[in-house]
Order: C-alpha cells, then sequence, then structure tokens
C-alpha cells in the first residue's frame, strides 16, 4: 500500500455537518479546482463521533493546486480569523468575482478597499465562518494562490517571529523569506511583527502580531495535517510539534503556541476509503484508541 505525498501540509477544516457543501463550493469558484475523496462514517465509534452511518466524514479537494480536507466533526469548533487563507488574483475582475462569491452570505471584517499594501485588498468571512484575505496582485510573490496566514493575538501576541523559527527548524525545504517589523511610534509595538512569509517543506505560509484586543484566538477547527510515509516520519513531527504543546487524540496535538496540527500516515486515507467495511471497522476501532498513530497496529487491525 504506497502512496505518494503530493503536499506535506494540508489545511484541514472542522464543519458541523457541511464539509461537502462547503467543498463544492469553494471547487466552484477557485481555478483548477475538484473534490479527490470523500470518507463516510461507519458503525464503530459513534459513541465517540455521534454521526450517523453512512454520513460523510471527510472531503478532500483541491483548490488552485492547494491540498484541502474538510472533517464534518459536530459543534464542537468554529472558524475564526485567527488562521485565514490569502488569496492572490492577478485581475481586478477576478479580485471583485470571488469577492463577491465569499462575501455572500458572510461577513465583512475589512471592505475591499485600496490600502497603503495593495491596490485592492479585503478579509472577509465566508458563509461557513472561514476567513479569507482577499488580494489584486501577482502569484509569483507567493508562488502559490492561496496561503494560510497566522494571527498572533492575545496570549500568543508578539510570538510570531519565534514560531517561524520553530516551523521552518522542523521541516525541511523551509526558509523565511520576507519578514517585516513594526517600527517605532505606531499602534502596534516596536519588533514585532508586521507580515512575514516563510516556507514549509515547499509550501509558502504567512503570519503576523496584532495587539489589539481579539475576541479568538488559534483552535482545532483549523489544523495543519502533517502527512507521513512511515513510523519514523510519524514520530519525529509528533515530537517536535508537542514539544511544549500537549498531545490531544486520534493524531491531533497542540503545539506551544495552542496551533493545533494532525499527524497522519497517508495509509489511512486509503483504509478508510476502502469497500470493505469489516476493514474500515476495525481501523476505525483501532485509531480512535491513539493519541499518536501506530503505522503497524492499524495495518494491522487493517489486514485482520
Amino acid at each position: 500500500m504506497t502512496m505518494a505525498i503530493k503536499q506535506r501540509i494540508v489545511s484541514s477544516l472542522w464543519f458541523d455537518d457541511q464539509a461537502e457543501e462547503a467543498a463544492k463550493f469553494y471547487t466552484s469558484i477557485f481555478p483548477d479546482s475538484h473534490i479527490d475523496h470523500i470518507t463516510r462514517y461507519g458503525k464503530e465509534g459513534f459513541d465517540i463521533h455521534q454521526r450517523p452511518e453512512g454520513s460523510v466524514m471527510t472531503v478532500d479537494f483541491t483548490l488552485s493546486g492547494q491540498e484541502f480536507c474538510g472533517l464534518n466533526g459536530g459543534p464542537l469548533f468554529k472558524f475564526n480569523p485567527s488562521i485565514s487563507y490569502f488569496v492572490v488574483c492577478e485581475t481586478e475582475a477576478e479580485t471583485d468575482k470571488l469577492w463577491g462569491h465569499l462575501s455572500a452570505g458572510g461577513m465583512v471584517l475589512m471592505p475591499l478597499d485600496k490600502y497603503d499594501w495593495s491596490e485592492k485588498y479585503g478579509w472577509v468571512q465566508d458563509r461557513y465562518g472561514l476567513s479569507w484575505q482577499i488580494a489584486f496582485g501577482k502569484i509569483s510573490d507567493t508562488g502559490q494562490k492561496i496561503t494560510p496566514s497566522f494571527l498572533f493575538a492575545n496570549e500568543q501576541h508578539g510570538r510570531a517571529e519565534e514560531a517561524i523559527h520553530f516551523y521552518t527548524s522542523i521541516f525541511d525545504d523551509s526558509s523565511i523569506t520576507g519578514m517585516l517589523k513594526y517600527g517605532p511610534g505606531g499602534n502596534e509595538p516596536e519588533g514585532t511583527v508586521n507580515h512575514a512569509q516563510f516556507k514549509l517543506a515547499g509550501q509558502t505560509f504567512m503570519a503576523m502580531d496584532s495587539a489589539f484586543p481579539h475576541q479568538f484566538s488559534f483552535n482545532d477547527a483549523i489544523s495543519m495535517m502533517v502527512q507521513c510515509e512511515t513510523q519514523k516520519e510519524i514520530d519525529f513531527y509528533w515530537d517536535k510539534l508537542t514539544a511544549g504543546g500537549e498531545e490531544v487524540q486520534c493524531g491531533w496535538l497542540k503545539d506551544k503556541f495552542g496551533v493545533a496540527w494532525q499527524v497522519n500516515p497517508i495509509q489511512l486515507s486509503k483504509m478508510l476509503l476502502d469497500p470493505d467495511k469489516k476493514k474500515t471497522e476495525r481501523v476505525t476501532r483501532s485509531f480512535l484508541k491513539m493519541k499518536k498513530f501506530d503505522l503497524a497496529e492499524l495495518q494491522k487491525a487493517f489486514a485482520g
């Protein structure tokens, strides 16, 4: 059972029960987008997940070349702007059109307008609560159309630079490509991060600090899913990312900044897509007992 990793870090989005609906919406408005796989809940683990058998569990989808995973996990967690998605549009017409789609039924956080840093920019929460920063610009500046952006606020304020150094020390093919800090005499403390861009495993990410009071912080609604091929990789990323943080359940963890991560073997998704319900139920029963994933145990359960 071999699978190649195309993208090391995948954004996992926690929905109540709208993962498939949201994936269809997003893939309809972004170019080069499609739904890849859908897994469904079985009888096993109902006492934990409380989801009807046969209902959608996860939806893997691709937006403009970036992989995402939507998870129907119930009403436990809600999206907030602590993690948003920065989207580069290369024409004004595309900027306006995408803004129209994402703002319909949503909430504008910053109006689509001209700002010091952009000819046309806006920040919006869409109808599902997910936050997007839409900017007219050049994709060559970021290397990808859609970029996850972390906002370090409240108890995490002032830690953006520390987090960037921490993350880039863990992943191969990582670098800090730009960091603009606040100067003296402004609304934000001098030396904190105004805007930073960095690469993890060849993918672009962004980060910034904000000293303003915000009614949100990092939570499990958006987690960064690290895709692994071997137990050695699982052990490595789990140990590095839990340092100063905490282990959660089913491959989930919180790092020392409160950001949620999942460390997953790529073989698990293929197991859960198997048409043999007995196999999927055995592997589900097995992984629900785990914190860090044990690939050999999962494969043993799958094989029966």
